[in-house]
């Protein structure tokens, strides 16, 4: 008996430590993608074409590791770039200024962090189209890169944007969530055109679109819709989120993603602006930024 328990610990060791191993080698090969210049990672792609012909490798392998690594090194340059400031300004933060540096410079981190499994996800679901509906594959690519090419510049800007961008990318990104969930998401966007130029700050609408799908309608079986609006009220713009999703009470707090905003928003307006999180009587959530309305016009220019 001894010595079967004995061996049952050692396979569940082994397995642990196989585990831990996979996860230390998974992040080492992800830091190596946000660092290695991009001259590198193409030899590399080259290289790796070249075994494809030979019988070490095979071609669909191949392809495989180019489109993930190529994903993962447009979106894990920024991220990393973003975490290393972060340590920097924790290390030294200690001054009302360190800790201003300390909080932009977790803000930039939060921005830069496409979730991988996001990018798996909706790479896998257009692989699956490939097969049974190459339109909707497409059409679902497209979303991708508009969705990428509109977060980009995002994550490397540190100044605010504009309404009419966050709009752009949360229509690319809600587009590709309808595909993966169905007739389980519907959406709706108000937002009149006038409000479109108008500063606002960059990536918070994102996050909390994605809470409330992440916490307000994927717990709920039927699924439901989200609505997004925006309006003025004297020298203050609102934009709303709500949805029809299981309520409140499941957020369970901020979370990182909330916390972030609110102290991004202390940060830039102090008290002219604020993060509400209320619950309708018809139930859901709704989640409002109220920001001072400043237009921006030069914003018909730019873009």
């Amino acid at each position: 008996m001894k010595r079967a328990a004995h061996g049952a610990n050692g396979a569940i060791g082994f397995v642990r430590e196989l585990g831990e191993t996979a996860s230390s080698l998974w992040w080492q090969f992800f830091d190596w993608l946000a660092q290695v210049p991009f001259r590198q990672l193409v030899i590399t792609w080259v290289l790796a074409l070249l075994l494809a012909c030979t019988p070490v490798l095979l071609p669909k392998q191949v392809v495989a590791f180019i489109l993930i690594s190529c994903g993962l090194k447009v979106l894990a340059g920024g991220k990393r770039k973003a975490e290393i400031e972060a340590r920097a300004a924790s290390a030294q933060a200690g001054t009302e200024g360190m800790e201003r540096r300390l909080v932009e410079a977790q803000m930039a981190a939060l921005q830069a962090q496409v979730e991988p499994h996001f990018l798996f996800n909706t790479l896998a679901l257009i692989g699956q189209l490939i097969e049974t509906d190459p339109p909707q594959a497409a059409q679902i690519h497209q979303h991708l890169i508009d969705y990428l090419r509109s977060t980009l510049p995002q994550m490397r800007s540190r100044g605010n944007g504009t309404l009419g961008r966050q709009i752009a990318l949360s229509r690319s990104y809600l587009a590709i969530m309808q595909a993966r969930m169905k007739s389980r998401l519907g959406v709706s966007i108000d937002v009149p055109p006038e409000l479109e130029s108008a500063t606002f700050p960059a990536m918070m609408l994102q996050i909390l679109i994605e809470n409330a799908i992440k916490h307000g309608l994927e717990p709920k079986i039927e699924g439901g819709r989200i609505d997004i609006r925006a309006a003025v009220y004297g020298n203050t713009i609102q934009v709303d989120v709500q949805d029809d999703g299981v309520g409140f009470a499941r957020y369970a707090g901020d979370g990182v993603g909330l916390t972030n905003v609110r102290e991004r928003l202390k940060l830039v307006y102090g008290t002219r602006a604020e993060l509400a999180i209320e619950m309708p009587p018809e139930g859901g959530c709704r989640a409002s930024i109220r920001v001072p309305f400043a237009p921006d016009i030069f914003a018909g220019k730019a873009a």
